[in-house]
């Protein structure tokens, strides 16, 4: 029995001492203060907005068209002797020079021909002349007014229409002779030609097209609700720049709208302005490495709208059913309605809804609503929300929906 006392006895007072103290220590330790959970505020980056005056851009594309292109056409009939070098597809002519010429013997022999009737007719005349000159005398002393057939007034009637005729078909035979010879109208570039060296050519025939050079057209359609953004649509006169590619190189030209042709196209509801290019083959001035605007280029134009003032310009995606969200000084969500003027693929225009100095969030977080407290980080930029390049004054906006 001691033996089992002096085996059982120490552990169990081990542990019974143990507990007591584990117990003590419980009762004794002290709790660690409670901080409060921190609020976990969203993240979002802001812009300054800085309202300006822009001026509107309007997109649109066409062909480049010459704006007169003539038929040439036989106005002589017979074979054709000589045909220019320049009078050939993609020649280059001036106004004034020989293109082609008809064979001109026949038109010669006719001009002799009325040279020489009228000569004899202009004899016819001045011998009537002197015969009524002699009837005067012979009726000096005739009693009573003299007969007119006496004073041989009929017979010089008739000589000085013989005259007024030889000189008409005088006049014919020259024209006709010159037109054997078939000149360019003006300068200009040959866009075909329907004719061959000893081919025989009747009145009217066709002997070739040719492409005035001195203006370019370019149709421009636009939408009918574009139009609200000209500065005048019944005089839609304004500046366009026109783009393409050629030969591997962007060009850039200057035009201007000189007209609309007033209707609704009835197949795309689209209404079409005119822009003029001048000196599209650039011949009269080439600056170094200038490359022409060719005919049947296809283009692309941004049409100089009309100016607008106090015009936000952010990008398309912070703008959803015409809201976007600002952040006040306080940090604070405001879902504002705006006044969209414009859209673009990249950017819309705002007027009037945004003040200068006032952020604009550009992050997008899901579920923001107005008066949510929010955590800014401040960018120290605004040239995402406006054109590059701009100045204060006017900024160059290409629009379009």
């Amino acid at each position: 029995m001691n033996i089992l006392l002096r085996r059982v006895l120490p552990p169990v007072v081990i542990i019974v001492i143990a507990l007591v103290v584990v117990s003590l220590l419980n009762a004794t330790k002290k709790t660690p203060p409670q901080k409060p959970e921190e609020q976990q505020l969203p993240v979002v980056n802001v812009m300054t907005v800085k309202p300006q005056t822009i001026s509107l851009e309007l997109p649109s594309y066409g062909t480049v068209m010459p704006k007169y292109k003539t038929q040439l056409v036989s106005e002589v009939q017979g074979r054709i002797v000589k045909i220019s070098p320049k009078f050939v597809a993609g020649g280059m002519v001036r106004a004034g020079d020989e293109l082609a010429v008809i064979e001109p013997f026949d038109y010669e022999a006719d001009l002799r021909q009325a040279e020489a009737t009228l000569a004899q007719n202009q004899a016819a005349l001045d011998e009537e002349k002197a015969r009524a000159e002699v009837a005067k005398v012979d009726f000096a002393d005739f009693n009573g007014a003299p007969p007119a057939l006496g004073l041989r007034l009929p017979q010089l009637k008739g000589a000085e229409a013989n005259v007024k005729f030889a000189k008409a078909a005088l006049e014919r035979a020259k024209r006709n002779l010159q037109r054997t010879v078939i000149r360019a109208p003006f300068d200009g570039l040959v866009h075909s030609r329907n004719i061959d060296l000893g081919q025989y050519v009747s009145l009217g025939n066709q002997l070739g097209e040719l492409y005035d050079t001195a203006i370019a057209e370019v149709r421009l359609p636009l939408a009918n609700k574009d139009l609200a953004y000209l500065e005048s649509i019944d005089h839609p006169v304004t500046e366009v720049s026109i783009t393409t590619e050629l030969g591997g190189k962007r060009l850039h030209w200057r035009a201007a709208v000189v007209r609309s042709e007033g209707v609704i196209d009835p197949d795309n509801r689209m209404v079409y302005l005119v822009a003029e290019v001048k000196d599209p083959y650039l011949r009269q001035y080439r600056d170094p490495g200038q490359l022409p605007l060719k005919y049947g280029s296809f283009v692309n134009a941004s049409i100089q709208g009309r100016t607008v003032e106090n015009v936000v310009k952010l990008p398309n995606y912070l703008v959803r059913n015409h809201e976007v969200t600002v952040i006040d000084p306080d940090n604070k969500v405001e879902i504002r309605h705006v006044n969209v003027v414009r859209t673009d693929v990249d950017a819309v225009y705002v007027k009037d809804s945004l003040k200068a100095g006032e952020r604009v969030a550009l992050t997008t977080l899901n579920n923001m609503s107005s008066g949510q407290l929010v955590k800014v980080v401040e960018q120290d930029s605004d040239a995402s929300l406006q054109p590059q390049g701009a100045n204060t004054d006017q900024r160059l906006a290409n629009t379009g929906e």
